[in-house]
């Protein structure tokens, strides 16, 4: 049997047992039916993953005994995108599943001045992205940041040991992705325009504050793609930096 991970989002690394709330408990007892014995495997989201038996089963209260726990390191190098909203929400929603299925850490929804898009509501933005860490079987819960203006970005931008880069479509030099990143690069911040790509404002102002252009490729990519596109290519790239493969 496949295993299954549900989320616990206030377990503490010392708990002995834990009380399910409601909705994840209609989802153990009601939709899997998993009954008194059975054993779950639970993460707080932050690296915590426990093994816990079930000693009372009921659509509005699960509780387990845990059983053990262990702590896990996070994905590295720690990706940080920072993507304009789609006009389709849809769109945006499937950029959420899939880049969290693939590993990334951190999301900053930034609205540009070409952005059809400017008022965006993360409630569901937030369901979306614990399915996936829960389904992909992650231990660590993507933070997704507030929205916030292309200005107001660039202002707040820490210059730190940051590699910081921006996939736009303006013809100028860019260097390809995939050789762009370098091994010491432990934390990676990635800018995607919106469907009418970044202004010339936007892109001077990056460049300047040392975002390096990038191209993900021959073909011109929609948001959401190029997002994927991007944390895809990060964690192919650093798997073949890892140790084990050299």
């Amino acid at each position: 049997m496949s295993i299954q991970l549900f989320y616990a989002e206030n377990i503490s690394e010392n708990a002995s047992n834990y009380l399910f709330g409601k909705e994840e408990s209609q989802h153990i007892a009601k939709v899997l039916r998993k009954k008194e014995g059975d054993i779950l495997h639970i993460t707080n989201g932050k690296g915590l993953v426990f093994i816990g038996q079930l000693s009372f089963a009921s659509p509005k209260q699960c509780e387990v005994t845990i059983l053990s726990n262990e702590s896990l390191l996070p994905p590295s190098p720690y990706i940080h995108l920072v993507v304009a909203p789609t006009k389709m929400n849809e769109r945006y929603e499937w950029f959420l599943e899939k880049a969290t299925e693939i590993g990334i850490n951190e999301v900053t929804p930034i609205i540009c001045e070409h952005s059809e898009r400017t008022i965006i509501k993360t409630e569901r933005f937030e369901k979306i992205i614990l399915s996936a860490m829960k389904q992909s079987l992650q231990y660590y819960l993507p933070k997704l940041n507030a929205p916030i203006n292309s200005n107001i970005f660039f202002k707040q931008i820490e210059d730190s040991s940051t590699a910081k880069y921006i996939a736009h479509c303006q013809e100028n030099q860019k260097v390809l992705f995939s050789q762009a990143i370098k091994p010491s690069q432990q934390h990676i911040t990635v800018l995607i325009g919106p469907e009418g790509d970044f202004s010339s404002n936007e892109i001077e102002k990056a460049l300047s504050l040392g975002f390096q252009p990038i191209s993900l490729g021959d073909t011109r990519l929609r948001t959401e793609t190029a997002a994927v596109v991007a944390c895809h290519t990060i964690r192919v790239v650093s798997t073949m930096f890892s140790p084990d493969n050299q």
